[in-house]
């Protein structure tokens, strides 16, 4: 179990912002007891939780459930404001597809070939993944297609992509510099590196439900374990990265807590409301 390293207590947040995979949830897709009980801590102190995840509304909602949570979500790396008590979509910005098969291009160009995978946009939308992918996570719902373009047969919210032999943050960085500003590209995961809408990250999504919620940036604590997390960081007031999470995200953090494996969460909450 790695030590954390703790810094400033404080009390006055009123909103706790988390990511899900590699940070709230176990490896095992479930939330620990203790997880759970911080959070209630939280909330009976005045605080409001808040998911801000890659995951797309749909594959949040039965984790919501789970949680007993009714209200906002984010999801889609920001790019989706998902109402979990009215089971709707406030806000969603999807990804252009002509964009998308272009970025792909200029990827492949540089790296060769790449396997892809698709959140179609909506409460009810689709994983759908082109022959060669492989879903990093093999508990989440996909439906393999026959061709490249059969990704693009409905609105999507981003592209997933892998390669046979680059590591994520090598095809990170090329995709960054290969794809320019056709679209934003974040890793969020081991072997989730993604394409979303330009501009769009998990603080602009953080930055819209908290003003839905009237908070502010002040208000915030966020916890996560991914590249993906900085943005969300850099908006929050104080930032909170998981022993588990990736040296980049760990180099903007105002404290390293314990892993999610080890209630790295909960230790922070007691910390702050118990």
């Amino acid at each position: 179990m790695a030590a954390p390293t703790a810094y400033a207590d404080r009390t006055a947040f009123s909103l706790v912002a988390t990511d899900m995979d590699g940070t709230l949830l176990r490896g095992d897709d479930t939330f620990s007891d203790r997880s759970r009980a911080a959070l209630a801590l939280a909330e009976a102190a005045g605080a409001r939780h808040l998911v801000v995840t890659g995951r797309p509304a749909p594959r949040v909602r039965p984790l919501l459930e789970e949680l007993g949570s009714t209200g906002l979500a984010v999801c889609g790396q920001g790019a989706q404001l998902y109402d979990a008590g009215a089971d709707r979509l406030l806000w969603s910005v999807t990804l252009d597809r002509e964009l998308a098969e272009t970025a792909l291009g200029k990827i492949e160009a540089e790296v060769g070939q790449v396997y892809a995978a698709v959140d179609q946009d909506g409460v009810d939308g689709l994983t759908l993944i082109e022959p060669g992918y492989t879903m990093p996570h093999p508990t989440l719902p996909a439906l393999r297609v026959e061709r490249r373009d059969d990704l693009w047969c409905e609105p999507i919210s981003k592209v997933l992509l892998r390669h046979h032999a680059l590591g994520d943050d090598e095809l990170a960085t090329v995709a960054r510099g290969a794809v320019g500003s056709l679209a934003t590209v974040t890793m969020s995961g081991p072997g989730t590196v993604e394409l979303q809408p330009c501009g769009i990250t998990k603080a602009t999504g953080l930055a819209l439900a908290a003003r839905h919620l009237g908070l502010t940036p002040q208000d915030t604590i966020a916890f996560g374990d991914m590249p993906n997390d900085i943005p969300m960081f850099d908006w929050a007031e104080y930032g909170v990265a998981m022993a588990n999470a990736h040296p980049e995200l760990k180099a903007v953090a105002d404290e390293i807590t314990y892993s999610n494996e080890d209630d790295g969460i909960a230790v922070v909450l007691e910390r702050l409301y118990g």
